[in-house]
């Protein structure tokens, strides 16, 4: 079975934001990457979170102040983020990657210390899995 670091995209190939990072920034760097979810890491580049549009709705909703007009100047400290993306270490079993991919799109990995290193996208896991029944079906066949 497959190691971790095998389904990594690193962080320099991940597009993440910062907490500080503007509302209105967040919005048009999922517009621009048609993404719905985005990590959010620290100053410190610690693991936080992933802003959702569900969460950047919530947050022009439950906040009367907070419009497109003035949404940069707001930032994502500022709002609640809804749906817990959970983040794995870099030692955890597959198994416990494979399942955490029924339910995310993606999985934020971290060192020991809590600092992104990079994600796994559920993409990648669903196609390794896939691989696996071929070369099974192949082996069993031939």
């Amino acid at each position: 079975m497959k190691n971790i670091l095998f389904f990594l995209l690193p962080k320099k190939d991940v597009v993440f934001l910062n907490v500080n990072c503007s509302l209105k920034f967040a919005l048009e760097v999922m517009e621009t990457n048609d993404y719905s979810s985005i990590p959010i890491i620290s100053d410190r580049g610690k693991y936080i979170g992933a802003v959702t549009q569900g969460d950047l709705l919530w947050a022009f909703k439950n906040n009367p102040h907070i419009h497109f007009d003035n949404c940069g100047k707001y930032d994502l400290k500022d709002i609640t983020l809804h749906k817990k993306i959970e983040s794995v270490r870099i030692d955890q079993p597959l198994e416990e990657i494979i399942n955490m991919a029924k339910h995310q799109n993606f999985i934020p990995v971290t060192d020991d210390n809590g600092t992104f290193i990079g994600i796994i996208r559920r993409q990648d896991v669903i196609d390794y899995l896939l691989s696996v029944l071929q070369e099974e079906d192949q082996y069993q066949i031939g």
